[in-house]
């Protein structure tokens, strides 16, 4: 058995869930989590960040490894959602969730030889999954039940990880992806899919779309990860570069692509790269997709309603 199957076994999470409408809706929460992932490893250009051009300001990752790694936490996703779906008491479930994801994280470093891929995403995603099995499509209700598991204590959760971006946060006194989802992911309900939305009804394409939605988490976003990597000067270049191109009205006009062009070589030539944006964007897309199929569901069943009869159910 893998570290995971062990940890699922341990915590009675096996046994497989029926094949039903709430096993169905569980098992696509999961893949939906796992489409995000790969969906944000792909989007291209990414300033600093692994995408289908190469490694970014990596030397250790790349996007069939990001992808590699996103397809290992499935089965951890799953766990959660199942979770998420079946205990209705909270300190209980926060330490369910803790555990799971600890050892989606080990199935993680198996997958990739070792390599942080994901490890805040687990984090962001395993809470949004954990949360929308209790039922609501809706982004902010879902943020907010997450925000509230987050704000619990999980008794196995060890004292101190020694992970850079929890260093960070330390020493430059700042929330980092705790923070992010204690506040019941701010940077995501009220920064990025505001302007997902924004940019898909100006006609913009959906990659120039969710470009312009990591930019405006980078512009305001204290991510740990660049302050681990480069200070706070490497943080104020990448916001005061996001805040430039969406200034010169985005990804989508000439010269915001140049402004983009100009922030990733600067992110390239310090060395950093801003994976907690990354972590949030993959969280938007997956809030994003979770109230796109709700309401594709709604018209579904008001256009069979329309042509049978609410009898028909």
């Amino acid at each position: 058995m893998t570290t995971l199957q062990n940890t699922l076994h341990d915590l009675s999470l096996t046994a497989p869930v029926p094949v039903d409408l709430v096993g169905a809706r569980l098992a696509q929460l999961a893949d939906l989590a796992i489409t995000a992932l790969v969906d944000e490893a792909m989007l291209t250009p990414k300033p600093g960040l692994v995408d289908m051009r190469g490694s970014g300001a990596h030397s250790d990752l790349s996007w069939l490894l990001m992808c590699r790694s996103a397809h290992a936490l499935r089965p951890a996703f799953e766990a959660m959602a199942h979770a998420g779906a079946t205990m209705t008491d909270l300190p209980a479930l926060r330490q369910r969730i803790g555990a799971i994801g600890r050892a989606g994280e080990a199935q993680m470093m198996d997958a990739t030889g070792g390599v942080n891929t994901h490890r805040g995403a687990i984090w962001a995603l395993g809470l949004l999954v954990t949360a929308a099995a209790q039922g609501s499509a809706d982004a902010r209700t879902i943020a907010a039940r997450a925000g509230a598991l987050a704000r619990l204590n999980d008794p196995g959760a060890p004292a101190s990880t020694g992970n850079k971006g929890e260093t960070a946060r330390r020493i430059y006194c700042v929330g980092g992806a705790r923070g992010q989802a204690e506040a019941a992911f701010p940077h995501v309900t009220d920064v990025a899919l505001p302007m997902l939305h924004t940019a898909r009804g100006r006609g913009e394409a959906e990659n120039v779309a969710q470009l312009n939605a990591l930019l405006a988490v980078m512009a305001d976003l204290d991510d740990t990860c660049l302050l681990a990597r480069g200070g706070p000067a490497a943080l104020a270049a990448a916001q005061t570069g996001a805040q430039a191109v969406l200034a010169a009205g985005g990804v989508g006009t000439g010269v915001g692509r140049a402004a983009l062009r100009e922030l990733d070589a600067d992110l390239l030539a310090r060395g950093v790269s801003p994976g907690g944006a990354a972590d949030l964007l993959a969280a938007t897309l997956l809030l994003d997709r979770l109230a796109r199929r709700d309401q594709r569901t709604t018209e579904q069943l008001q256009a069979t309603e329309a042509q049978h009869g609410t009898t028909a159910f």
